[in-house]
Parts: structure tokens; C-alpha cells; sequence
């Protein structure tokens, strides 16, 4: 069955990797767009006329925030380098699930006709932005003027919590204004700290041990560094590649970060990446004389998000948006988990592709399907919000090949707040059915239950979940406690209150969710929590 004539397809993808850290070689995120854009058009396979007729008929530039540089207007930029006038322009929020939502959404307008060539676009130079930091060459050489000040590399491991931050940091919007922010006031709030919390109530949900539970992140990680090596856009891909032992054995290179996660566990952002996807509809491909094995059809998507808040969620082993978002996003395009023969699965840390494959039933390592094409955000390389671009232009490729039919991406972003799956085929849909009107899911996943938080807590409690954050000398610094009041269950976030708490929550033989212990206020608007059975001083 032929496909609708405004079923929206890719005909080009394109990728660039800039690994240079000199000076002179410090290529802005502008200029890496658009190089991967020109990859894109020329990927369609067109004739030179052709492709500059192609470039010309651009009529919808969607990019994704960068973290590099604040632009004012980028998609404005990439319009006036490409000497092209869209009705539509967007530039997007921070997150990681932006590739993903954006791609759907610019296949949506297609398919309503709204819109006849779109580019979808992002990247990043977090490398060069940090080589000319260090050499105090602010601004780099050459990169498009500022209205503003930029005076350091951002990064979401290091930016404060309150809202006061550097230059293009992402911050989720509050909850209400009228609430504490309970994070910020414990100093937690990062994502190094809340993908742990979820990774440790996971492991303890599981049965697992915390030597069980290393060892699978790491051979999960090592698998992933196996496909990295093979991926030419890999930032990792001339280093040497890591190994399980490597990924999960603590040392003075790979140190903890926050526990369980070690430094080869945490995404890797300093890297120079920019992708690129251009989308037309069936009609117009046909038009052009695009050949149609070069067709990759989109078939849908679906997206939530949990609360912006991470003690507002419902719990930390299992996430609502990761499982409604892949159940949704496969029921909108027709789909069954068994028809996907591709996945990747956001991997800024071993939990969100272990949470995914738990929902769809696949396992965590040795995986008989794919479940990341680039091999994370750590081999790959992190590439702001941009990751999932890339796994986007890799399925592409794949697809093509003929090896593999259809498949899904699942982009993550925030503190596994946002999500966004993806699917794409090489096959129009057999029910012919047109491309989804519109996201089935809603913004905010409402509908779960929710403990009473006290911001103020008191008396005997257990763990529900905890981290711990280390000094850059491996020494712990902080401990991080989500746990629930014995008396009523509520939930209360609190620090480590004592030394002996501390190095009792660095344990990495005792498990240290459901252990009980008491908790308090320290005074200062924080609670503290502590195993002693007399409250410690601070």
C-alpha cells in the first residue's frame, strides 16, 4: 500500500565532529550546525541544482538549545546563513528529550501540510568553549558577538542550584512558587545526584546487590563503549576503549562521583557535535526524485513529563513518564514492542536504559537487540541536549542498510523529568494511517500518588532512597537522604548528620535503603538524618 502523499519522511541526516581542542581550530556550535545541515542535503543524494533547489524550499528551522553559546536568535542565524525565509522558526527549551520532540513535531506539520522541507538541527563545541577558557581566549576567536557576558563553560554538574547560574543553564521551572525549594535548601539538585537516587532504589527494588549491581552497570557500559568504537562520530573513538573492569572499578582517574555512579558512569559533555535531520513528505520526495530506499518513514512519537520536583514523584524505582512514553509513543505509530529491531535508550547514567528495558521486558546486558546505536553519553559523548539527534541520524543509516526495519529512540532529559520516544521505519505504515495529529500523551503525568512531603521532618524514619557525594580527593563530602516518616509515612529529604551516618551510607556491602535511623531539623531549614539512636551535633 503506497503511504499518504503528506506522510512526512527523512531524506537526509547529517553528522559532524569537530575533535580539535586548539585555539585555532575552535569551530562555534553556528558553524557545526551548519555543516551538518549541507551533510544533510547533500545525503539526500540530489544533483548539485537540486540540492540548492532543496536548500531553497526550507521552510521550518527547529534547533535545539545549546549549552555553548547563549545565541539571541540561532535559528534566525542558520536561516540567514542559509539564505532561506521560514514561516517557521523555533529555538527550544534545555533537555535532552528536545531531538525527539522536535523531530515529531516537525513531522506533524508536514503531514498537515503546513510545511514542506524542515531542517531539525543541533549542537554543541563544549570542548573548544572549555580549551579557550583555559587559555583565557573568552570569547573565542571569531564566534558570533554577544549582548552578553559569557565568562565560563556551563555545565549541569556544576551548576548552582538557586536560580542564579551561568549563562544558558537549564533550570526546571518551580512547581509553585509558593513551595521550598527542598533541593536547593539540602544542596541537591543536579543530575549527578538525582539519577543516583533512582539507580540505588532500583537496585534495592531488585534484590540486588550493591556488588551485583556495579558489576551490570559496568558490563552495560562496556557494551555500549564496544559500540562507540565502532560509530565515527564517537568523541571517544581515537581513546582507548573502556573495558568493565575500567567502567567500574574506583580509582584516582575513574573517582566517585555520587555513589553508585563512578566517573565512567556519569555522562561526558566536553565534546564538539552537531547533527542535523531534514524531513519532506512522501509527495515531495517522490518530486524531487529521491529514490525511495533512501526514504526513512517517521511513524510518531509520544512524550510526558513527571514533576519538576524530584520529591514529588511517586517513587524512585520506576518512572510514569519512561513507561507511559514508550507505550504511547509504540500504540500511536501502530506499533508492538516485538515489530522495533532498534532502540537507543538515553544513557547519561546506567538507570534510564535499565528502567527502559525493564518496561519492555528486554535485558540489561547482552541485550539480543540493540539497545543504543552510539554507545551513551559517555563513549559517545554527551552532546548537551543534543544526544538524541544523533541517534536519530544513526537509525537513520541503519535503516537504510535493510538489515533492520523499524525503530524507537527514547530521549531523556532534566533530572529524569522529561521524556520523548521516537519511531522510525523503513516501511510506510500497512494500515495506512496518517501521521498523529497530535502528542496522546499529556504535558505532566498527574494521575499517580504522591507522598505528603514534610519540609520540616522529626522521629524515627527509614531510607527510601540516599546518595552520597565525594570530594575531587575521593573523600565523601555530603550524604543525601529521601526517606519516610515511621509515624505517617510522609516523605522528608535530609543530610547526613554525623560522621559515622556518612561513612555508613559509603557502605558497598550494606544495603542502606529501608534501614531505619532517626531524623531531625539542623536549624538552619535543613533536616538531618542519622543511625544513631541518640541524635548526633552536626
Amino acid at each position: 500500500m503506497a503511504p499518504p502523499p503528506t506522510t512526512p519522511v527523512v531524506i537526509g541526516v547529517g553528522d559532524v565532529v569537530n575533535r580539535s581542542k586548539k585555539i585555532e581550530n575552535a569551530i562555534e556550535p553556528l558553524q557545526l550546525m551548519l555543516q551538518a545541515i549541507q551533510k544533510a542535503l547533500q545525503d539526500a543524494g540530489l544533483e548539485s541544482a537540486a540540492t540548492a533547489a532543496l536548500q531553497s524550499e526550507i521552510d521550518s528551522i527547529d534547533v535545539v538549545k545549546t549549552w555553548t553559546w547563549p545565541y539571541p536568535d540561532l535559528p534566525g542565524l542558520i536561516a540567514e546563513r542559509l539564505v532561506v525565509q521560514p514561516t517557521w522558526k523555533h529555538y527550544s527549551e534545555h533537555g535532552g528529550n528536545q531531538p525527539a520532540h522536535l523531530f515529531d513535531e516537525a513531522a506533524r506539520r508536514i503531514s498537515k501540510g503546513e510545511s514542506k522541507v524542515a531542517v531539525v538541527t543541533g549542537g554543541e563545541a563544549l570542548a573548544s568553549l572549555s580549551a579557550c577558557a583555559a587559555a583565557k581566549r573568552l570569547p573565542p576567536p571569531n564566534w558570533t558577538p554577544l549582548n552578553e557576558e559569557v565568562n565560563g563553560v556551563f555545565s549541569p554538574t556544576t551548576r548552582e542550584l538557586p536560580s542564579s547560574a551561568l549563562p544558558g543553564a537549564w533550570r526546571p521551572p518551580r512547581s509553585g512558587s509558593d513551595k521550598v525549594d527542598l533541593g536547593a535548601t539540602h544542596s541537591i539538585g543536579n543530575p549527578i545526584h538525582i539519577y543516583p537516587l533512582y539507580e540505588n532504589a532500583f537496585r534495592a527494588h531488585r534484590g540486588q546487590s550493591i556488588e551485583e549491581n556495579n558489576a551490570e552497570s559496568a558490563q552495560l557500559y562496556a557494551e555500549f563503549a564496544k559500540v562507540a568504537e565502532g560509530n565515527d562520530y564517537a568523541w571517544s573513538k581515537d581513546g582507548p576503549v573502556e573495558t568493565m573492569e575500567s567502567i567500574g572499578t574506583v580509582t584516582k582517574k575513574n573517582r566517585m562521583i555520587c555513589s553508585p555512579y563512578p566517573l565512567l558512569m556519569n555522562a561526558f559533555n566536553t565534546v564538539n557535535l552537531a547533527a542535523a535531520c531534514i524531513l519532506t513528505s512522501a509527495q515531495h520526495a517522490r518530486e524531487l526524485g529521491i529514490p525511495e530506499d533512501r526514504w526513512i518513514y517517521a511513524l510518531g512519537g509520544a512524550g510526558t513529563r513527571d514533576s519538576n520536583d524530584f520529591w514529588e514523584r511517586p517513587t524512585f524505582w520506576w518512572s510514569p513518564s519512561v513507561s507511559r512514553s514508550l507505550d504511547a509513543g509504540l500504540e500511536a505509530c501502530g506499533l508492538k514492542k516485538e515489530d522495533i529491531d532498534l532502540y537507543d535508550f538515553y544513557s547519561c547514567f546506567p538507570i534510564v536504559p535499565k528502567l527502559a528495558c525493564q518496561h519492555l521486558g528486554l535485558p540489561v546486558t547482552g541485550s539480543p537487540k540493540p539497545i543504543s546505536l552510539l554507545g551513551g553519553l559517555t563513549s559517545f559523548g554527551g552532546a548537551g541536549n543534543n544526544y538524541s539527534m544523533h541517534a536519530i541520524t544513526e537509525m537513520v543509516r541503519q535503516l537504510r542498510t535493510g538489515e533492520s526495519k523499524t525503530g524507537l529512540v527514547l530521549a531523556n532529559g532534566g533530572v529524569f523529568t522529561y521524556q520523548n520516544t521516537l519511531c522510525l521505519s523503513s516501511s510506510p505504515r500497512s494500515d495506512g494511517v496518517p501521521y498523529p495529529d497530535r502528542n496522546p500523551l499529556p504535558e505532566i503525568v498527574t494521575d499517580v500518588q504522591v507522598p505528603i512531603v514534610e519540609e520540616t521532618a522529626e522521629g524515627d524514619a527509614t531510607i527510601e532512597t540516599y546518595t552520597v557525594e565525594f570530594s575531587r580527593d575521593g573523600s565523601p563530602l555530603r550524604g543525601y537522604v529521601v526517606g519516610r516518616l515511621k509515624a505517617n509515612g510522609h516523605r522528608f529529604i535530609a543530610n547526613h548528620a554525623d560522621a559515622r551516618t556518612l561513612q555508613e551510607l559509603c557502605s558497598g556491602e550494606i544495603e542502606q535503603v529501608g534501614r531505619s535511623g532517626q531524623v531531625r531539623p539542623a536549624g538552619d531549614g535543613r533536616n538531618v538524618f542519622t543511625f544513631g539512636h541518640e541524635m548526633a551535633k552536626l
